[in-house]
C-alpha cells in the first residue's frame, strides 16, 4: 500500500468493457490504483507474482471453462502471496461457490454478487478489508446459507430473531460493532446485546471480527456443533 493509503489492485474479467467499466469506477475514487487489468486466470496469478498488489478483484468465472477459474486461482494467491487479499465476484447468490471459496479458511478472502460492483464504498470497503486480512461476505449469500440452514426446527439458527438476522450479516461483512451501529442505526448497547446473544445462541466466540465471520462460515458448512473451534485469534 502506498504512503497515500491508495491500494494496488489488480484486476480480472474476461468481458473487455465491464473490466474497463471496473478499472476506472475504482480509480475515479482516487483511493484504487489498478496496477493490471487481466483477462483469464493465467494473466492474474502471472500479474499477481510481477505487481505484489495489495488486493485482487476477480471474476469467478473465466476462460476457458467458466466454471470456478476465480475460485481456484483465489486460494493459488492466498496460498502463494498471504499478504494479498482477494475478493471475488459472482453473477449469482450460489451457495456451493462460496462454501467452495471459504473451504480451507476466510481470512483474507471476500465473496460478493456483481450487484454490488455499483456501490463503490462496499466494494472499496471490501477491498481494503481483505488486504487487512479480514473476511466479507455479500449479505444476499449470508441469507441464502441462512436459509439453508435454519431449514430445521432444531438448527440454533432458527433460534435468531429477525433483527439478530440483521446483525449476522453485517457481521459477515467484516463490520466492527460501532459499524453495525452506524450501518442499522442502533445504539452501542442494543448491538452488544444482540451479537452476545448470537454467539450465545450459536454457541460460537465472541472475540475477533475475522474470527466471528470463520465461525459463522464454519457453523453454516457443518452441523454447528464444533464451530470455531478450529479458529485463531486474528
Amino acid at each position: 500500500m502506498g504512503e497515500s493509503g491508495v491500494l494496488r489492485v489488480v484486476i480480472a474479467e474476461d468481458n473487455y468493457l465491464v473490466r474497463e467499466g471496473i478499472r476506472r469506477l475504482l480509480e475515479d475514487s482516487g483511493e484504487i490504483d489498478v496496477v493490471a487489468s487481466t483477462g483469464n486466470a493465467t494473466e492474474l496469478l502471472d500479474a499477481v507474482r510481477r505487481f505484489s498488489p495489495d488486493a485482487v478483484l476477480t471474476d469467478i468465472r473465466m476462460p476457458p471453462s467458466h466454471h470456478m477459474e476465480g475460485i481456484e486461482a483465489a486460494r493459488a494467491i492466498r496460498a502463494a502471496h498471504p499478504e494479498t487479499g482477494v475478493v471475488v465476484l459472482s453473477q449469482h447468490a450460489d451457495q456451493s461457490y462460496a462454501l467452495a471459496l471459504f473451504a480451507d479458511g476466510s481470512a483474507g478472502l471476500g465473496y460478493l454478487l456483481k450487484d454490488r460492483i455499483g456501490d463503490l464504498e462496499d466494494l472499496v470497503h471490501a477491498l481494503r478489508e481483505v488486504r487487512m486480512g479480514g473476511s466479507v461476505i455479500d449479505p444476499q449469500i449470508v441469507d441464502t446459507l441462512v436459509r439453508r440452514r435454519s431449514a430445521g426446527a432444531t438448527n440454533p439458527l432458527s433460534e435468531l430473531s429477525p433483527r439478530e438476522i440483521d446483525v449476522l450479516r453485517e457481521m459477515a461483512q467484516g463490520r466492527t460493532n460501532a459499524g453495525i451501529e452506524q450501518s442499522l442505526y442502533l445504539s452501542s448497547s442494543t448491538v452488544e446485546k444482540h451479537v452476545n446473544s448470537i454467539f450465545t445462541k450459536l454457541r460460537l466466540p465472541a472475540t475477533g471480527v475475522h474470527r466471528r465471520v470463520a465461525a459463522v462460515l464454519a457453523f453454516l458448512q457443518g452441523d454447528g456443533r464444533e464451530a470455531g473451534s478450529g479458529e485463531r485469534d486474528q
